[in-house]
């Protein structure tokens, strides 16, 4: 299966690559816009952005930490960097004005769904602290709904889910 993605609303139409031979022209009508497109069938001269990149997590591990967004049936795995300050995450819709997109069609993730903050504690050490937005289907740590006004501490390896999408946190590396 391939994904084309729409160049008005930027949402994927999903299509079976195999029924079809190289050089052969698609026309795909996107179900979200309804705006009517063409493709033609070949050997694509850029990287596909998700299938074959590969995706290294260590690159960002020595910095402030990243999420792990953990592939489903709405979105590929995505490694997010952290930075230090607030990290808006919600889904990316053209437009968007938060500081951490996820790519994903998942309708139950808001636009801006939950915040994690990275600061440095009175020690220098790195402190990961997540809150709900607030959300329309809320933010869960380890399967716990947040409220909109409780803070959670982090630790590696925590699990956060945003409607039907799971991250992990991965926290820097000590020197």
């Amino acid at each position: 299966m391939k994904r084309v993605k729409c160049p008005k609303c930027d949402q994927y139409v999903v299509f079976d690559e195999t029924k079809y031979e190289e050089g052969q022209s698609l026309v795909f009508e996107c179900e979200y816009c309804k705006k009517e497109f063409g493709i033609r069938i070949g050997k694509s001269r850029l990287a596909n952005r998700h299938e074959e990149k590969e995706l290294d997590e260590e690159a960002y591990s020595q910095d402030y930490g990243y999420i792990v967004v953990i592939e489903n049936r709405f979105a590929y795995k995505q490694v997010i960097p952290l930075d230090l300050g607030e990290n808006e995450f919600g889904r990316y819709v053209k437009g968007t004005n938060i500081n951490k997109p996820i790519d994903t069609r998942d309708p139950s993730i808001d636009t801006f769904h939950c915040v994690i903050t990275v600061k440095k504690n009175k020690l220098g050490q790195l402190k990961y602290i997540l809150r709900d937005a607030p959300s329309d289907t809320g933010t869960f740590h380890m399967n716990e709904i947040l409220r909109n006004v409780d803070r959670v501490i982090l630790q590696d390896g925590s699990i956060i889910t945003i409607g039907a999408t799971t991250l992990i946190l991965r926290t820097a590396k000590s020197e």
